[in-house]
């Protein structure tokens, strides 16, 4: 019954009455977020008469198979804003369309190179932010000097960890994040040499790096005892705000909150692999606009008004001020406000040594592959050698599958 009126909804939403001046924008963006957007959509609907723009968000999985299902039913939003990672299977499904003979070439130049999304030489992204990676924030009140490799880290988590109304449990954490998603488990891998899959999109998680980042993974929650026993992403983000937790793994997206919540933040890059002295390698990605390949005619010529409205040197710059993104317009990075923060400096360096985040279609399977492996390493169900089997076994089962 759920899933019939979940169903339900989504048709309602994307196949509702909707007038021709009536766009809609799906996104994935936290609520600091959301809040710019709303500001941005009321200027453009007030600066064009008879418009009315609107936004709708969901979890990024969600926001995929939503997308999917009302696009390919005829319908759907006019935008869908996300991480470049879904421009693979967007635009090989022909959900998406391509942008490079819609916008002005003047437009476009005026974008850094990583922030325009190409797949099979077309663009199906524009973004208006670069990035969107991880980086160790911490607590300056709680660690004035923050950790360089991953030995420190631990030596630093360890001794604030602690019991203080002697219960049993811990009531501070040396250190939390979402520790059960693979995302934040990737920094990891890369610096244990690793990645998730080679230059043929094919995966490469049975592989003795994986093993190693899985251990050290399985380390951190046994051995050490320096997270909370269970930390998804709304535990470890509330014990960091409550400044219970003294450093958190995170993106940009949550600078804001932690601000606003009066943290003495301080930024550094996820440290060093001591074990091997390589860098913690965070994917990087793009967020951006992509354009609903049902929008045509006059709408598709306001819809292309409106993306290039959101991705404008204005827009970007007013999502960077507020939350501390880097944007993916030239002329807007050179702002000596955006310059003059270091918070930003930090961003910059860390996105540096990351890696960038595959759009292939494949990485969807891996990711799905990944993440029941992993967490049965870090419920001890499986041998870190056993999961780096399995999921690189599962992953090319899925594969093979998709592409039947």
């Amino acid at each position: 019954m759920f899933r019939v009126y979940g169903l339900l909804v989504i048709l309602l939403i994307s196949c509702g009455p909707r007038g021709e001046g009536d766009f809609i924008v799906w996104n994935t963006m936290r609520p600091e977020g959301r809040a710019i957007l709303d500001s941005l959509l009321a200027e453009f609907s007030s600066a064009h008469h008879g418009i009315t723009c609107s936004q709708v968000y969901y979890e990024p999985e969600e926001l995929r198979s939503n997308y999917q299902i009302s696009v390919l039913g005829g319908s759907g939003p006019d935008l869908v804003y996300g991480p470049s990672d879904q421009v693979g299977p967007f635009s090989v499904m022909g959900l998406v369309e391509p942008l490079e003979e819609i916008l002005p070439e003047v437009f476009l130049q005026g974008f850094v190179p990583e922030g325009l999304v190409w797949s099979h030489g077309h663009l199906y992204q524009v973004s208006d932010q670069v990035g969107n990676h991880l980086h160790l924030v911490y607590n300056k009140a709680l660690v004035p000097i923050p950790p360089e490799d991953t030995d420190q880290m631990i030596e630093m988590a360890k001794a604030l960890t602690r019991d203080e109304d002697g219960d049993g449990r811990n009531d501070y954490y040396g250190m939390a994040w979402n520790f059960e998603e693979p995302f934040f488990f990737v920094p990891f891998l890369g610096g244990f040499g690793g990645w998730v899959m080679d230059e043929h999109a094919q995966p490469t998680l049975d592989a003795p790096a994986t093993v190693a980042a899985f251990q050290f993974m399985k380390d951190l929650k046994f051995t050490h005892k320096v997270l909370p026993p269970e930390s998804d992403y709304d535990t470890a983000d509330a014990l960091f705000k409550e400044g219970r937790a003294a450093m958190i793994i995170n993106g940009p997206w949550s600078w804001a909150s932690y601000l606003q919540n009066d943290i003495d933040l301080g930024l550094t890059l996820i440290p060093k692999v001591s074990a091997t002295g390589q860098w913690s390698t965070p994917m990087v990605s793009t967020l951006g606009y992509s354009l609903n390949v049902n929008v045509s005619g006059e709408r598709r010529r306001m819809v292309t008004e409106l993306l290039m409205y959101l991705t404008s040197d204005a827009a970007q710059l007013a999502y960077a001020r507020k939350m501390r993104t880097i944007p993916s317009r030239s002329e807007a990075l050179k702002d000596s406000v955006l310059q003059q923060d270091p918070l930003l400096r930090i961003s910059i360096e860390q996105a540096r040594v990351g890696r960038p985040m595959p759009i292939e279609p494949e990485m969807r399977a891996i990711w799905d592959a990944m993440r029941p492996n992993y967490q049965s390493v870090l419920n001890g169900s499986k041998s870190p050698e056993d999961a780096a089997r399995d999921a690189q076994e599962a992953a090319l089962k899925m594969i093979r599958e998709m592409n039947e």
